[in-house]
């Protein structure tokens, strides 16, 4: 298990946050200012260096538990811990800046490959690597990729049922995210792929392609009349079904399709949105 989660964070530096940068300025300059913009940065370097700041914190405290060694509990302050990052780095040269940015990358694929395989089994490890290489990716995705396309289906939405039959209270979670029960819930979760799907293979089909704007509170009340109907070992086996469809789909996209603002714009409120949207914490 460890050695698995091991390679999938390494593939999170090595893969998703390589290109990140690249990937961001495939868009034009209207859209990268809009999309920083809805990130709460001013630019984008600005962002940056909030994702380098909390690399830096977590891998010092990271080293310090793989080392045996203590280290500073903190509570942190988020609001002033992002403002000084921003504030560090504010008069860099921009060339300078970004040579450091993968640097530091380099660094820390460096250090967690080499880092000994019993520190992968500490909680306070994974949570870490969890938050600043894995879950701060989507938290600021500006711009899909298929590798994490593919990692939210095969790595987050795959155990999904099973996370389900591991919370304690279940009734607690249906409630809080408007369902009367989990079949319902994941309906709701294969109408909106069914959605996303049809409007991708209609762009790829047909660059003119136009799709008429649902009413959501309409689409998801249908969708909880139509998975009263099927019983759950149904639903169930029409969701894998899906993740395996979504999955393919994702894999035999041309790579053109993620400069599309309409197709990345989906797959990112389909698979990455839509999942923190519904996440389990058990």
């Amino acid at each position: 298990m460890s050695n698995t989660y091991k390679e999938r964070a390494l593939k999170y530096l090595e893969i998703e946050w390589a290109t990140y940068i690249e990937r961001f300025n495939r868009w034009p300059a209207e859209e990268r200012l809009k999309r920083v913009k809805a990130q709460g940065y001013g630019q984008f370097r600005d962002m940056l260096a909030h994702v380098l700041a909390w690399w830096q914190e977590g891998m010092e405290i990271i080293h310090a538990i793989a080392e045996g060694r203590e280290y500073e509990r903190k509570k942190y302050n988020f609001d002033v811990f992002n403002a000084e990052a921003v504030a560090k780095y504010k008069n860099w040269d921009e060339a300078e800046f970004l040579a450091h940015f993968e640097k530091t990358r380099q660094k820390a694929a460096a250090d967690l490959r080499s880092m000994n395989e019993a520190a992968w089994e500490n909680r306070r490890v994974r949570v870490w690597v969890n938050g600043v290489f894995i879950h701060h990716a989507r938290e600021h995705l500006v711009a899909s990729s298929r590798f994490l396309i593919l990692d939210m289906l095969q790595n987050e939405w795959k155990p999904y049922i099973e996370d389900f039959e591991k919370i304690g209270d279940k009734e607690a979670f249906l409630k809080k995210q408007g369902v009367g029960n989990f079949r319902e819930m994941l309906g709701h979760v294969i109408g909106w792929w069914d959605e996303g799907e049809h409007i991708i293979t209609g762009i790829l089909k047909d660059p003119n392609f136009k799709w008429q704007d649902r009413d959501t509170d309409a689409v998801n009340a249908e969708l909880i009349v139509k998975y009263k109907k099927l019983s759950d070992a149904e639903t169930q086996k029409q969701f894998e079904s899906k993740r395996q469809a979504m999955i393919k789909l994702v894999n035999e996209l041309p790579e053109e399709a993620f400069t599309n603002r309409d197709i990345e714009g989906w797959l990112a409120a389909d698979v990455v949105e839509h999942f923190d949207d519904h996440a389990i914490h058990g």
